[in-house]
Formats: C-alpha cells, structure tokens, sequence
C-alpha cells in the first residue's frame, strides 16, 4: 500500500511500526470474504482493508473523526483477515497500535468512558467480579432478557480432583473470570493432565493476563499485569516448569504478546520473551496416543466443537482440540463457517451488543444445525457468550474428556 508519512510521523516507533505493516498490505480484498462485521454490515470501511485506509488517513495527518473510532471499534479483532491474507499483514498489531491513538486525539463521551474504566475495575479482579456476579444472580428473575443473559450461569458441582504430584511440571493461568464462573475447567486440566503423568501447577501471585486493559487501549496498565505475573512466574520457570498453560486461549494469545508487550523494557524484556515462548495451548501438550490410553468414551455423546478465534487465529492451532477429543472416542458434528466469530471478543459484547448479538445467533445456528449433545469450546468468553442462548449444553472441551477415564487394570 502506498503511503506518504512525513519524517515527524514516523519518528515515533509505533507508527513506524503501523507504516511497515500497512505497506504489506496489497489491498486485494480477501480479507473481508472471511472478516464477520463486513460479512454483516457490507461497509467497506468495516472491514480490514477500510480500517487499514482510515489509520493511514490518520497517519498522514488527514482530518480524524469519531467515524474512525467507531469502525476501529466495530473491529472483534478475531484474526480471521490474517489467517486468509496471502501478503501476512499483522492486522491485528496494527488495530492494537492504532485504538489507542484514536482514543487519545478523538476522546471518548463520559458515559463511554465509564463503560470501559468499569470493565476494566471488574472483570481482570476474580474478588470484585465474585461480588458482582453473586448480586446479579439473586436479581436476575427481575431483569429484562437482554440483561438476564449476560448473568453467569451458576458454577456446576465440582467432581473431586484425581491430580497428583509428578516429575513433568508445566505453569496454568488461574484466569479472571474463568476462576470466579468456571473453576471447573482448571479442574478437569489437572485431572488430565495428571493421568498423562504432568503436574499443573499454579500461582497465587499470578493476576490477569492484561487482555482486558490490553484491548481497551490501556497499554501501560497490561504492561503492569504482564509484569507482576512474569514476577510469579519465574521461580517456577527457572526451576524447570516446561510450558505454560492456559485453558482459556484469550489468555493464551495475549500470554504470547508478552514479548513485544516489554520489548523496550530494559528489565523485563528477556523475560517476557521467554515466557512467551512457554505458551502451549492444552491441545498442543497432550499426546493422543496416550490420551486414548487413559480415556475412552462409552456414550454416544455427539460434540459440536466451536473453535474460538483465539485458537484458529491466534494461536493457529486448529483442529488439535477436536484432534483429542477424536482420540478418545467422541463423534464431533460438521459445523458451517467454522472460521466465523461467534461475537464474544472480550468485552465486545458488552460494548457492540447489536454485533455481537447477532454473530452470537448466527453461530448457534451452525452449531446447534446437526443437534449435537453438547457443544465444546475452549475459551470462557466464548462459552459463557454461548450459553447466554443455546438450546444445547456448553461446555469446555476438556471437561467432556474428564469423566472417562479408564480404570487402571483396565489399561492395555
């Protein structure tokens, strides 16, 4: 793409920065055949080729608007335009880059900007967000349905944990919101991992990933949260702990961006990289062949797996989770547009609740079309985005996995 960016604009290294990855970009289009709010809205200014063109408008100090924010806003930042790119532009970095300079030469109204500091005061602490949520559920039979939905469901009953002490150790993220709506998730990974003979281990100073804060255009504020978990993390790491694990991609893809988060921190920035070279998504460590051995299914439980953007885009792992939960014996049902968004996004349901609302229909409708049993994901925003409406049962892949294990003299 070509560009006129004066020599005060590019001295800054983050616009210089979104120049080379605009210049990538050869403006072919394939991008909005695969992105979900073109799909929707048919603007080309909704989809990644027009929000590239808007931020080089900007960079070459042409006339800013609150238009540009609210087509930068309208972007779920799903990854989808990447993974179909065939020039690799880092869309993504480039969104991330732009927002917050958009925010600070646009503004924000007050009541956009409440929004937004609140998401960021609960959702990243489990203690505020427990309060939250416990208030919520005793009020929700007032609510209007709009409202109602966006209650987490109440936790289900905990099977007791078979995880025990091993050799093999890998670091896992206790989560945010997953800890507080979901504990069993955590659950079900130390079980089976346990069974595989690998210890999760977990800690107490660990905090947030920063996403929140990360998304919102708070950059020194997920600086902050990166730093305080690296802080928890290194005794473990440099103790001999071999991955870092989270069962919530969101987190995984931001646990990865640790690196170029810090990369000018002269502290922290080694190791930041290394512990973003630890990430592994669940389905990346688990060994099908034992994970057969130590599990098989007996039912005739049908699995709809939605595989979140995370995972398709950011952590380019598709089909390794479906690949897992072949091995131990569950049928898996064709699902349409796979590839799509189903509207989650982090907080974007909260704060584009007309798009995301109707992704989350759509989605539902392609998952639910070959009635499954249950519908599996594998990141908490998307499951509890999911469960607001479904027909079916939602639940984390690993958690279908958990209650087959195999009877030791059973096993070959």
């Amino acid at each position: 793409m070509r560009a006129k960016f004066s020599s005060e604009i590019l001295a800054s290294a983050d616009n210089a920065e979104m120049a080379s990855i605009m210049r990538a970009c050869v403006h072919c289009g394939f991008c909005n055949a695969t992105c979900p709010t073109y799909q929707l809205r048919g603007d080309e200014l909704d989809g990644p080729r027009g929000r590239i063109y808007l931020i080089k408008s900007m960079l070459e100090e042409a006339d800013l608007s609150r238009s540009t924010q609210l087509h930068l806003d309208r972007c779920l930042t799903c990854r989808a335009c990447e993974t179909t790119c065939p020039s690799g532009v880092n869309y993504s970095r480039l969104v991330e880059l732009a927002r917050p300079i958009v925010d600070a030469k646009v503004g924000r109204r007050p009541l956009e900007r409440f929004k937004r500091w609140l998401l960021r005061q609960i959702v990243p602490h489990p203690k505020r967000f427990a309060a939250l949520v416990f208030v919520a559920r005793i009020f929700r039979p007032l609510y209007p349905r709009a409202l109602a939905e966006l209650v987490p469901k109440a936790k289900r009953k905990q099977l007791p944990s078979q995880a025990g002490l091993h050799e093999r150790k890998m670091l896992i993220i206790d989560g945010c919101v997953q800890q507080v709506a979901a504990p069993e998730i955590n659950a079900a990974a130390r079980e089976v991992f346990s069974r595989l003979k690998i210890e999760l281990v977990s800690s107490t100073y660990a905090g947030c990933c920063g996403a929140v804060s990360y998304h919102l255009g708070e950059v020194a504020e997920a600086q902050g949260y990166a730093r305080r978990n690296i802080d928890a993390w290194s005794p473990a790491v440099a103790a001999g702990a071999q991955a870092l694990i989270s069962t919530s991609t969101g987190c995984s893809v931001m646990l990865k961006e640790y690196g170029g988060l810090l990369r000018d921190d002269p502290i922290y920035a080694d190791r930041a990289r290394q512990i973003s070279a630890l990430v592994r998504d669940p389905s990346e460590v688990l060994d099908l062949g034992e994970l057969a051995k130590a599990y098989q299914v007996k039912s005739d439980r049908r699995i709809a797996f939605h595989a979140p953007c995370t995972m398709q885009h950011g952590l380019r792992v598709a089909q390794r989770a479906e690949a897992c939960l072949n091995a131990v014996g569950f049928e898996l049902t064709e699902v349409p547009d796979g590839h799509l968004c189903c509207g989650s996004a982090g907080t974007y349901s909260l704060l584009q609740p007309a798009l995301s609302e109707q992704l989350l229909d759509q989605k539902l409708a392609a998952l639910e079309g070959a009635s499954p049993t249950t519908i599996a994901s594998a990141n908490i925003g998307c499951l509890m985005h999911l469960q607001r409406r479904a027909k079916t049962e939602v639940r984390h892949w690993l958690e279908m996995i958990r209650p087959h294990a195999v009877k030791p003299d059973h096993q070959p």
